[in-house]
């Protein structure tokens, strides 16, 4: 994992292309292949949603597009759990983005509770 950053755009870059690293690593079974499948796209879709909030047309175009942030890392967390399942030896960089994705949904949750002008 790579250095904590306070910019947004730029951490949930990282995350997803942490999720790509991850993803290449895992062995190829149709089972892995599934999994591989959904994480990246949830994982991925984190920073692309993010950008798409930050250019935001009103307010409440604003909420709803964080709102799909929170939604895919929510998503994603799911989906590392599985693949912890699947793949014993993975639990611990499992845990690790499990851990970025929790921080990622709690920034986005706190972002959507506080008022916006």
């Amino acid at each position: 994992m790579t250095k904590k950053t306070y910019d947004l755009e730029e951490r949930t870059a990282i995350f997803g292309e942490e999720v790509i690293d991850f993803v290449k690593a895992l062995p190829h079974d149709r089972i892995n292949n599934e999994l591989a499948k959904q994480i990246v796209c949830s994982g991925t879709s984190v920073g692309a949603n993010y950008m798409e909030a930050d250019g935001a047309e009103s307010k409440k175009d604003f909420k709803h597009k964080l709102s799909i942030c929170r939604k895919e890392t929510k998503e994603t967390k799911h989906w590392l759990r599985m693949i912890a399942r699947a793949n014993p030896d993975k639990k611990d960089i499992c845990k690790k983005l499990w851990q970025e994705a929790q921080e990622l949904t709690l920034i986005f949750s706190a972002i959507l509770k506080s008022p916006r002008e």
